[in-house]
């Protein structure tokens, strides 16, 4: 077997969403209106729920931190995607390549748990909804905002180290648009086989253990909605469940896509599309959800807006 040529690397080279030319401006167009709008709503949910007091409660709460992580999420990628679109060359520096992969981990595994723990809290808020308040205390929200963040620091604090202080060799071309772990690991000439093995193991376990808490919670909500023997009952809990299924269908269906592609059709390009969609649009799309099939958000804007018009008058 011939021996891999070893190459220091000081930069690496990102093929970017597409190599057509023509495509540039009319892309770098979409996806800045798409960050703008990105960085608006998740910002205003962010500042909404912390101002207005009628949100202060242990739903609102996790939407904040989920907020968090979708603002987080798509500025670690998207103002070095829409810089790229305007250069030369789409180059990024080896430790800039590693934070971008570090912050990436943090923010998408985060999201999985955080989802999970809103899924939790709605099932405590329709099948226990007495003891609601004592059940969601503020010491189990921080618990449950807490391990997500800390977990996911060190699965990715973990492959970032694992990946940089192995040996690259060949090009430094990664055929992606930002620093992703999977399109890295062919560019290795140590540790390949054991960073995959880990990738695809916690993988599974991130996406099986999440989705297991997502589905077990809203089998025993829809199980209890239907003993209810009250219409409205019925109406206002599918209500208070609907946008974060909106949301969770959204989410793990961009995922469960790109992970049960058969392997003659899986590529590169289709997971650029994938990613695209779960680092991009959903976080655009997340308070979209929340604020347009949500009352109480409106509500909130509403009075918040009119308490500011009326303090400058």
């Amino acid at each position: 077997m011939g021996q891999k040529n070893l190459t220091v690397l000081t930069e690496f080279v990102l093929m970017g969403v597409t190599r057509r030319p023509e495509l540039q401006l009319p892309l770098l167009g979409v996806f800045l209106i798409i960050y703008v709008i990105t960085v608006v709503g998740n910002l205003g949910m962010i500042i909404l729920t912390k101002v207005d007091s009628c949100l202060h409660t242990p739903m609102y709460f996790l939407i904040r931190h989920l907020a968090f992580i979708d603002l987080g999420n798509s500025t670690v990628i998207c103002p070095k995607m829409l810089v790229n679109f305007v250069v030369e060359q789409n180059t990024i520096s080896y430790y800039a390549c590693a934070t971008q992969l570090a912050f990436f981990l943090l923010f998408i595994i985060s999201e999985f748990f955080i989802l999970s723990a809103m899924a939790y809290d709605r099932y405590v808020a329709i099948c226990n909804p007495l003891l609601y308040n004592v059940i969601m205390s503020q010491r189990l929200c921080h618990v449950l905002v807490g391990i997500p963040y800390l977990y996911s620091a060190f699965q990715a604090l973990m492959f970032t180290i694992k990946i940089f202080t192995s040996t690259f060799c060949g090009s430094n071309i990664i055929s992606h648009f930002y620093c992703d772990d999977v399109p890295l690991i062919p560019m290795l000439c140590s540790n390949e086989r054991l960073i995959e093995l880990l990738i695809i193991l916690f993988s599974a376990f991130n996406l099986i253990s999440s989705l297991l808490v997502v589905l077990i919670s809203y089998v025993i909500i829809l199980l209890a909605i239907c003993r209810m023997h009250s219409t409205e009952g019925r109406k206002k809990a599918f209500s208070t469940c609907g946008s974060h299924l909106t949301v969770v269908v959204v989410f793990y269906g961009s995922l469960l896509f790109m992970y049960v592609q058969p392997k003659s059709t899986h590529s590169f390009d289709t997971d650029k599309m994938a990613s695209v969609f779960y680092t991009l649009v959903i976080p655009m799309l997340n308070p979209l959800i929340y604020s347009l099939r949500n009352k109480e958000v409106q509500n909130a804007f509403y009075r918040v807006f009119k308490n500011q018009y009326n303090f400058c008058i």
